[in-house]
């Protein structure tokens, strides 16, 4: 992924992040945050799946009594990867893995 020149919360033109959130769009979450809250256990649960997909979306639970906008905001910078997309306690995560093979990978479109 090139180097955009934009606001460094945002590193994703709107194309980009729209292909994004209609990728995202038919998938369920493949990890879900509960009580016990964001720990470290979370955190690489996460980073394999980012490995394995490139764009996963991860669900805050009713009972975790965490805020969503940190929450979001906090794992994705854990993580490395980048906030897409967040809607209600759901959000949409994307970090590109150069190991997985071309074919294979999400390819974002140009500027």
């Amino acid at each position: 992924m090139t180097e955009i020149s934009s606001p460094p919360a945002s590193p994703l033109t709107t194309r980009q992040r729209q292909f994004l959130k209609a990728l995202a769009h038919p998938l369920n979450p493949l990890v879900q945050i509960g009580k016990e809250g964001v720990s470290q256990g979370i955190i690489n649960t996460i980073n394999a799946e980012l490995l394995n997909h490139e764009l996963i979306k991860v669900k805050i639970g009713n009972n975790s009594g965490l805020e969503k906008n940190s929450t979001s905001e906090g794992v994705a910078q854990e993580t490395g990867s980048i906030l897409v997309q967040l809607i209600g306690k759901t959000f949409v995560l994307f970090k590109a893995n150069p190991e997985k093979p071309k074919d294979k990978r999400i390819i974002l479109p140009k500027k």
